[in-house]
């Protein structure tokens, strides 16, 4: 029987996450929908722009919105990363501590440097954008990987942002490497249309010739396999790994299983707020698989929990919702 359920590895950013209108976010000139990396100074001048402004502050980075979501189900998540010995990084690990997520933190000395962070903007019409200042997280490698906990979980999720930092890719690449070593199933999301269309090869790599299951959305989908359509994308993604999840919105989402293909309705929502919607997604559908929850069912319960999710302001769900959610749906 494996200690987790789900261990995963990605950027450690504390998220600062502000509302504003679309006049505001196109006189910051920021890229719309998407993440952009950006350098301190760009990061500090950014801030103060907003610093009238209210703001959440929560430990994140894509992947660890997905373990603490499975987490806050019941289900055992350790994630690997990196943060720094200062109070942004005392900050991350008491929220990440406080979630009930293992990580590699608390057995390493902490290094000297800056804790990454990441602006997140959201606008009247859902949409996120996200500014991101990786500092100390740039320099994750092999060293904040934990053989012995990949090797006791079920599955090993990569994050795709970490394509962006050469360090991150090859502690990604060699975690999968365990992972396949020990027969621990193999987990890759695209992240961001960014990273698909300036790092398709580095994806690739961190993909290998094994991947079990692979999520993405409509766009990266599109953009990675160079497609006009849906279903062209996904006859090419599924010669990448065996399973793929594609997540479409409102449209819902539509999942191959290595037999059938499955396509799951998306659940009615007042959506104010999409960011952390993928990342819940992934979590609540990998907690149905790993508790024996077939693909249209475990797609099912991350719909539900992805409509409410977009429904509040914040990337995650409070461990009350998560809880309520799953027996309203196994009920």
């Amino acid at each position: 029987m494996s200690k987790y359920h789900l261990y995963g590895i990605g950027n450690a950013l504390v998220d600062m996450e502000f509302e504003l209108s679309f006049d505001q976010l196109e006189a910051l000139n920021i890229d719309k929908g998407h993440m952009t990396l950006i350098d301190q100074a760009q990061h500090d001048e950014l801030y103060s722009a907003l610093s009238d402004l209210p703001t959440k502050r929560s430990c994140g980075g894509s992947a660890a919105n997905t373990v603490i979501a499975l987490a806050q189900f019941g289900g055992n998540s350790y994630y690997s990363c990196k943060v720094a010995d200062d109070e942004t990084g005392d900050f991350y690990l008491a929220d990440m501590t406080a979630t009930g997520v293992d990580t590699n933190l608390s057995q390493q000395t902490r290094e000297s440097g800056i804790t990454g962070k990441c602006v997140v903007m959201t606008t009247p019409d859902t949409d996120r954008s996200m500014n991101t200042f990786l500092g100390i997280t740039a320099d994750i490698g092999p060293g904040e990987l934990d053989a012995t906990a990949i090797s006791e979980s079920m599955f090993y999720y990569m994050e795709g942002y970490l394509v962006a930092s050469p360090t991150g890719q090859a502690a990604a690449i060699e975690g999968r490497r365990i992972a396949e070593a020990t027969g621990v199933k193999t987990v890759l999301t695209l992240s961001d249309p960014n990273m698909v269309n300036f790092f398709h090869e580095g994806l690739m790599a961190m993909a290998g010739d094994n991947l079990d299951l692979l999520f993405c959305n409509r766009e990266e989908a599109l953009d990675f396999t160079k497609s006009d359509t849906l279903e062209a994308a996904m006859e090419k993604l599924c010669k990448l790994s065996k399973a793929v999840v594609i997540t479409d919105g409102f449209s819902g989402s539509t999942c191959f299983d290595g037999n059938e293909l499955h396509h799951i309705a998306a659940v009615s929502a007042h959506a104010v707020d999409s960011n952390g919607a993928g990342d819940m997604y992934a979590g609540a559908f990998l907690y149905g698989l790993s508790h024996g929850m077939d693909y249209p069912t475990a797609g099912a319960l991350a719909s539900l929990c992805a409509a409410k999710l977009v429904s509040q302001f914040g990337p995650r769900l409070r461990p009350e919702q998560t809880r309520e959610l799953l027996q309203e749906f196994t009920s």
